[in-house]
C-alpha cells in the first residue's frame, strides 16, 4: 500500500517514429524486408553458408499461425491453429566505414523461445515471446562483407497460451549502429515533482563507456514544447571509466506546464544529446508530458486532481485475420473506436503490447494498466477440445519463470516507463485461480469464506501452497520498483477468498478483483487502507452500477474491448466474442449498450429480436439493428441510450409510447408487430427537445457492393488501408442478413493481408481473396509494398454489382 495517497507523475514517453527512441541510443533502421522463411527445424538452417533462396520471401511482422489450417484436431485454447518451429534468415550489408561502431540487433516480440545467430554464431536467447530484447552483434559483425542473421523460433508447444498468441517474428526489427560510448538500452528515464504552477522534472540517463580510456562527456536535456520551442534545459558534464557505466542524475524546471488529460493529450519533447570535446556522440528523442494521479482507498482514483472512473476494457494483442501482426493504423483505428464508446482505459491483458500500442495511447488520451504474466511457476488449465470442455493440457511458459521472471518484468518497466499512458504495472492474473494450480484449506468453503466461484473439489492439500503467492509477488514487485516507483504495482486476483489468507494483496499497491464485486464492500471495510478496483468484469448492468454508486472502487475492465481469437468454444469457434467490437473493428450492439453508460455525448441505438416475453432484466445487450421479420411478427424492439427520454417511430408514425431512462438496467424497449419500412428511436431531453436519433431500416434483396475507406492514402513504407465492404439493396439500405461471398482483386503497388467478416464459427481462410460475409459486411486489409503509385481495388460477388475504390500509395 502506498504510504503518500497521491502521487504526482511527470512521465517522459518514447517518440517511436524512429527506433532509436525505442531503444534510446545509437541510429537505426527496420530491418523487416525481405526475410526467407521455413517452417521446419533443421540445426544446419543457423549456418552462415546455409542456401536458403528455397525458402519462402516474408516481410516482417510475420505471424505464421494466422496462415495456417484451421483443425478441430488443434488446441481450442489457441483458436484450433498451429504453432510449430519456424527459421528466418536474412542477408544485411555492413559498410566498412561503419568499422569502430557497435552494432546491436534490436527485436519488439518474437514468438517464442527464439535464439538469434549472426554469421553462425548464437548471440542470445529469449523464451518470453512478449518481450523486446537487444544483442549486442558487434563481435560477430564483418565489417564491409554481408552478414547473415538467423533466427530459430520454437512454438513447438501450441497450445501454451489461454488465447491465441500467433508465431514467429511478430513484431519490428531493427538495426542500430551506435558509438563505443552511448545511452544504454532503455537508459533515459524521467519522473516530475509538480507545484502549482511549475514542475521540475527529474531526469536520470544511464550512460556506457565502450573504450578503453576514461572518457569525459557532457550530457545536454532539452524540453520542447508542441511548437517546437525549447522550453527548459540542462548541462552536465562526467567522467567514465573505461569499460564502465556510469548514471547521471539532473534537473530541469517547467513553468506552467501544459497538462496532458484523457481529453487534451498534450505532449513534448526532451532531446538527450551526449557530447564528446563537444561533438554529438549519441542522441535520443522522448516524448513526454504533465500530469498528476490519486489513488484514495475511500475516493478511487484522480488524474490531475479530478476524482473519476477508469472506463477500462481487456485487450489481447490479435486483430483477427492479421493474427498477432496488427499494423499501427489498425491499432489507431481500433483504439478510436473504443474511445468513441466512452472507453478511457486499456488492460493489456495478460502480456505487453507492441510499443506501437502505447505511443498511440499516449497520443490518443487512454490511461494504460500494463500487465506481464498469466502463470507463474506452475501451468495453468489450457483447453484443447472448446473453453472449459473436456481434458485440458498444461503446456505454458512456468518453466522459464524461476530463471525469467524478473529480468523479462524489469525489461518491460525499463521499456515502457516513459509512457505517459501507463499508470500501473501489473505483476499477474488469476494467478490464484482456485486449484489452477494453488490451493488452500479456505476453498473447502463456509458460511465466512465469501467464496463466489468454483472450487473444484474443495481444499487440495497435494496441490501447490497458496501461501507462496505473497513471497512470489514480493519478488515481482522489487523488481518493478527497481526501475520504476513512481507508479502502483497490482494484479488481477481470482481468488480474491483465498489470497486474502495470504500476503499476496498486501505486497500491491492497488488490487484489482475478477468477477468478484460481491466482494467489494466486505473487503472495503476489512481492508480500510486497501485501493480496489474491478480488473476483469461482465458487461452485465450489476458489475457497473458496483463502481459507479461506490466511491471507493475507482473503475472496471470488461472482459474483453476487441473480439479475439483463441479461448474457443467448442469447434467451430475462432476465439472469445464478448468484446464491445468485432474483429472488423466495428462496434457491436454490445459496444452501443456500453456507450449509453460511458459517454457524454448524447447518443440512442434501436435493435431486435424476436419477442419471447422476456422480463425486463434478461433485456439482451446484443441486438443487432436488424428490421426484417415476417408482417405482423412481434418484435421486440431494444433501446440503449444516454438520454432523458425515448419515443419509437415507424415511417414517420409513433409506434412506441415515449419511455424515460431505466436506471435500473440501462435498457428501454418496446414489442411491436412489425410493418416494413424505417423504424426510428428518437432521444429527447426532460423538456422534450430532440438530440439524437437512430433509424434502421428494412432491406430488400442484396444489389450491390458499397466499400468505405477512411483514408484513401497509404504510406508507401507498408502503410495499410482498412476498407469495409457492404451489401446493399437497390435502394441503398444496409442487408443485414447478407452472407454473400466476396472476391477481392488488387492492381498496383499494395498486396491483400485478408478478408476478415467477424463471424466467430466461419472457420474457413480468411487470408486468401475470397469470403463470405457476416451481418453484410467484410472488411479488407490492403497494405503498401514500398512503391509510390495508385492501386485499385476491386470487390466482386456473384449476383451483385461490383465495387472499385482507388488508393493512392505515397
Amino acid at each position: 500500500m502506498f504510504k503518500i495517497k497521491k502521487i504526482v507523475l511527470l512521465i517522459l514517453t518514447f517518440y517511436t517514429v524512429s527506433a532509436f527512441s525505442q531503444i534510446s541510443f545509437g541510429e537505426s533502421k527496420k530491418i523487416n524486408d525481405q526475410w526467407k522463411f521455413i517452417l521446419q527445424d533443421n540445426q544446419d538452417f543457423q549456418n552462415e553458408l546455409f542456401n536458403a533462396e528455397t525458402w519462402k520471401t516474408v516481410n516482417l511482422p510475420h505471424d505464421w499461425s494466422i496462415k495456417g489450417q484451421l483443425s478441430p484436431t488443434l488446441a481450442s485454447g489457441t483458436g484450433y491453429l498451429p504453432g510449430g518451429i519456424g527459421w528466418y534468415r536474412k542477408s544485411i550489408d555492413i559498410p566498412l566505414e561503419r568499422k569502430g561502431q557497435k552494432v546491436f540487433l534490436y527485436f519488439e516480440g518474437v514468438y517464442n523461445r527464439s535464439e538469434v545467430f549472426v554469421n553462425g554464431k548464437s548471440i542470445g536467447k529469449r523464451p518470453n515471446g512478449y518481450i523486446s530484447f537487444a544483442y549486442d552483434a558487434t563481435p560477430d559483425i564483418k565489417y564491409g562483407e554481408k552478414n547473415t542473421i538467423a533466427v530459430r523460433v520454437d512454438h513447438s508447444k501450441s497450445a501454451d497460451s489461454r488465447w491465441y498468441s500467433g508465431s514467429g517474428i511478430y513484431r519490428n526489427v531493427w538495426l542500430i549502429y551506435s558509438n563505443p560510448i552511448h545511452i544504454t538500452q532503455w537508459g533515459v528515464y524521467a519522473y516530475p515533482e509538480l507545484n502549482k504552477n511549475s514542475g521540475v522534472l527529474n531526469i536520470e540517463v544511464d550512460l556506457e563507456n565502450g573504450l578503453n580510456d576514461k572518457e569525459s562527456l557532457e550530457l545536454v536535456n532539452e524540453l520542447i514544447n508542441n511548437k517546437g520551442k525549447i522550453v527548459a534545459k540542462s548541462v552536465n558534464k562526467i567522467k567514465i571509466e573505461a569499460k564502465q557505466s556510469a548514471k547521471v542524475s539532473t534537473k530541469i524546471k517547467v513553468n506552467n506546464p501544459e497538462i496532458w488529460s484523457l481529453e487534451h493529450p498534450n505532449l513534448y519533447q526532451l532531446k538527450t544529446t551526449v557530447l564528446k570535446a563537444g561533438k554529438s556522440i549519441d542522441q535520443t528523442i522522448t516524448q513526454t508530458g504533465f500530469r498528476s494521479f490519486t489513488f484514495n482507498p475511500n475516493k478511487g482514483f484522480a488524474l490531475n486532481g479530478i476524482w473519476m472512473k477508469v472506463k477500462g476494457v481487456c485487450l489481447h494483442h490479435d486483430a483477427g485475420v492479421l493474427g498477432s501482426a496488427v499494423p499501427i493504423e489498425v491499432w489507431k483505428s481500433r483504439l478510436e473506436t473504443l474511445k468513441k464508446i466512452g472507453v478511457n482505459a486499456i488492460r493489456t491483458s495478460h502480456n505487453p503490447q507492441a510499443p506501437d500500442f502505447y505511443k498511440l495511447c499516449d497520443e490518443l488520451g487512454l490511461l494504460v494498466l500494463n500487465e506481464a504474466y498469466d502463470e507463474w511457476e506452475y501451468p495453468k488449465r489450457k483447453w484443447i477440445e472448446g473453453w472449459n470442455v473436456g481434458t485440458p493440457g498444461f503446456e505454458g511458459s512456468y518453466d522459464i519463470f524461476t530463471d525469467w521472471s524478473e529480468k523479462d518484468l524489469e525489461d518491460m518497466v525499463r521499456r515502457d516507463r516513459n509512457h505517459l499512458s501507463v499508470f500501473a504495472w501489473s505483476i499477474g492474473n488469476e494467478v490464484d485461480y482456485p486449484n489452477d494450480p494453488y490451493s488452500h484449506p479456505v476453498l473447502d468453503g463456509g458460511g465466512d469464506t465469501g467464496f463466489s466461484q468454483a472450487v473444484y473439489g474443495g481444499y487440495k492439500k497435494d496441490a501447490p501452497d497458496a501461501m507462496r503467492l505473497g513471497d512470489i509477488a514480493k519478488r515481482l514487485v522489487s523488481a518493478v520498483k527497481k526501475y520504476d516507483k513512481s507508479r502502483p504495482t497490482t494484479a488481477g486476483l481470482a481468488g480474491v477468498a483465498m489470497s486474502n489468507e495470504t500476503a499476496y494483496p498486501g505486497a500491491l499497491d492497488i488490487t484489482g478483483y475478477n468477477y468478484t464485486e460481491s466482494k467489494y464492500l466486505s473487503d472495503h471495510k476489512k481492508y480500510p487502507n486497501r485501493v480496489i478496483y474491478g480488473s476483469e468484469n461482465r458487461h452485465d448492468m450489476e458489475a457497473w452500477l458496483a463502481v459507479k454508486n461506490n466511491d471507493y472502487i475507482f473503475g472496471q475492465f470488461l472482459w474483453t474491448g476487441i473480439d479475439y481469437l483463441g479461448e474457443s468454444r467448442s469447434w467451430p469457434s475462432r476465439g472469445f466474442n464478448s468484446g464491445l467490437v468485432d474483429f472488423l473493428g466495428q462496434i457491436k450492439p454490445r459496444g452501443y449498450f456500453r456507450q449509453s453508460l460511458w459517454s457524454n455525448k448524447p447518443m440512442v441505438y434501436i435493435g431486435t429480436y424476436i419477442s419471447n416475453n422476456k422480463k425486463t432484466e434478461e433485456l439482451s445487450k446484443d441486438a443487432w439493428p436488424i428490421w426484417n421479420y415476417e408482417e405482423e411478427q412481434t418484435i421486440r424492439v431494444v433501446c440503449y441510450t444516454n438520454t432523458a427520454k425515448v419515443r419509437l417511430e415507424l415511417n414517420g408514425t409513433i409506434v412506441g409510447e415515449e419511455k424515460e431512462y431505466n436506471e435500473k438496467n440501462g435498457i428501454i424497449y418496446w414489442d411491436i408487430p412489425f410493418k416494413s419500412g424505417k423504424l426510428e428511436a428518437v432521444g429527447l431531453t426532460n423538456d422534450d427537445k430532440e438530440i439524437s436519433r437512430h433509424a434502421i431500416v428494412s432491406s430488400k434483396q442484396p444489389y450491390e457492393l458499397t466499400v468505405k475507406v477512411e483514408n484513401n492514402t497509404i504510406n508507401k513504407d507498408k502503410g495499410v488501408a482498412q476498407l469495409i465492404i457492404q451489401v446493399i439493396d437497390e435502394n441503398g439500405a444496409p442487408v443485414m442478413l447478407s452472407d454473400n461471398e466476396v472476391t477481392c482483386s488488387i492492381t498496383g503497388p499494395a498486396v491483400l493481408l485478408g478478408l476478415e467478416s467477424g463471424n466467430n464459427t466461419d472457420m474457413t481462410d480468411y487470408t486468401d481473396n475470397k469470403q463470405r460475409g457476416f451481418h453484410g459486411k467484410i472488411s479488407a486489409y490492403i497494405q503498401a509494398t514500398g512503391k509510390m503509385g495508385l492501386v485499385e481495388v476491386k470487390f466482386t460477388s456473384p449476383w451483385l454489382k461490383s465495387i472499385k475504390t482507388a488508393l493512392e500509395v505515397k
